[in-house]
């Protein structure tokens, strides 16, 4: 196994030291902690988050779709590059972990960007096992991710 680096896989891990270094310290920005805590601002960065997370998932039909196949190598670089910045979609979203159910969906959304940076591009691997490790982990993770997603917005809603 071979460690290699690439700009987008930098950056992500760039940007989620920073998100997790802003949390410990406890640093905020004050107006856009105020802004949190406003519910069209929280519902509409919301759906800014669900929407780039149901994207991602466009990866995945442009593999299985045969009439899109053609597109997969573009939409892998888009993926890479939106899974990059998904620090600054989720920091947007909310400075905090959150609790309960919350802390799990940061968790595992935290976990599955971290693994998507670690993607096989970087692990320079020329096992099968690991491939298929890795991508039954990553998908494994996204479904976790979009399932809390969904629950988390049938919460919000239903006890506004």
């Amino acid at each position: 196994m071979v460690l290699s680096t690439n700009k987008s896989t930098v950056l992500g891990l760039l940007l989620l030291c920073a998100y997790f270094l802003q949390y410990f310290l406890g640093l905020s920005w004050e107006w856009l902690e105020v802004l949190q805590q406003d519910q069209m601002y929280k519902r509409w960065s919301g759906l800014v988050l669900a929407l780039f997370i149901c994207f991602q998932w466009m990866l995945t039909l442009t593999r299985t779709v045969s009439k899109w196949r053609k597109h997969a190598m573009t939409m892998q670089t888009i993926h890479k590059w939106l899974g990059a910045i998904s620090p600054l979609f989720f920091y947007f979203h909310s400075m905090a972990l959150g609790y309960g159910y919350l802390l799990l969906l940061s968790y595992v959304f935290f976990s599955n960007t971290l693994l998507g940076y670690l993607n096989l591009d970087v692990i320079k691997s020329r096992s099968d096992a690991w491939f298929k490790g890795w991508m039954i982990t990553h998908v494994a993770l996204s479904m976790m991710v979009s399932i809390l997603l969904l629950f988390h917005v049938v919460m919000v809603f239903y006890y506004k």
